[in-house]
């Protein structure tokens, strides 16, 4: 009887052992903060010293938000120049999924980023879980930098859309989204988290005067 008993228990411990590993092989493999928008701007305007500037301000913040444990890339796409091939913002940040600093998961992977995501105002939060000021806000904030066409690849051409490659702080200009999704109409552009439309120019003013703060989001590409 002692024995019959003891396989009984022994049967339900590993029944139990494999219930939780099927449960552990649904959940997500990563959790935890995985994107923010950044809180604030180096301070040079759109001159973030370069995409490797860029992401070392993304990583300096997701740090001090107790997330410096993961690689942090800026979403920024960078335009083809002396030979060097263009970057695309969409291939630097990892395959996802990705939370915001509340736990809301804003994209499963690349392609929901860059089609249906769940990006919104209410989502679209600082490092440390704060909501940016957005169109109706005082200042406006909800130009995001990003130099990016929506699909998150680099702008061909000649114009200027990055910035010069995120280090000028005067003239040019760089292509943004909206992180509300809300801009003066209810045109595509207006309504685009990553290409609505170009800067006036790179100083922190220019930015200033379409309504941003130099602020883009950072994701965790491990």
């Amino acid at each position: 009887m002692r024995q019959s008993i003891r396989w009984s228990l022994l049967g339900g411990s590993a029944a139990a052992l494999v219930a939780l590993g099927a449960c552990s092989g649904m959940m997500p493999a990563k959790s935890g903060l995985g994107f923010f928008v950044t809180s604030t701007n180096p301070g040079k305007g759109a001159d973030l010293g370069g995409l490797a500037g860029a992401d070392k301000h993304c990583q300096t913040l997701a740090a001090a938000a107790g997330a410096g444990h993961r690689n942090w890339r800026a979403y920024l796409s960078a335009q083809p120049v002396a030979g060097q091939a263009g970057v695309n913002a969409r291939d630097r940040i990892g395959n996802g999924p990705w939370q915001n600093a509340k736990g809301v998961v804003i994209a499963t992977d690349v392609a929901q980023l860059h089609g249906a995501n769940n990006l919104s105002k209410l989502t679209a939060l600082t490092e440390a879980g704060n909501p940016i000021n957005g169109r109706g806000d005082t200042p406006n904030l909800h130009d995001v930098l990003t130099g990016s066409q929506p699909d998150g690849t680099s702008i061909a051409g000649d114009a200027n859309s990055t910035c010069g490659n995120w280090t000028m702080s005067s003239g040019g200009a760089a292509m943004v989204g909206h992180h509300d999704k809300t801009g003066l109409d209810e045109s595509v552009p207006a309504k685009s988290w990553n290409s609505s439309h170009p800067s006036r120019g790179c100083s922190a003013d220019q930015l200033k005067s379409t309504g941003g703060g130099g602020l883009y989001y950072c994701f965790a590409a491990d």
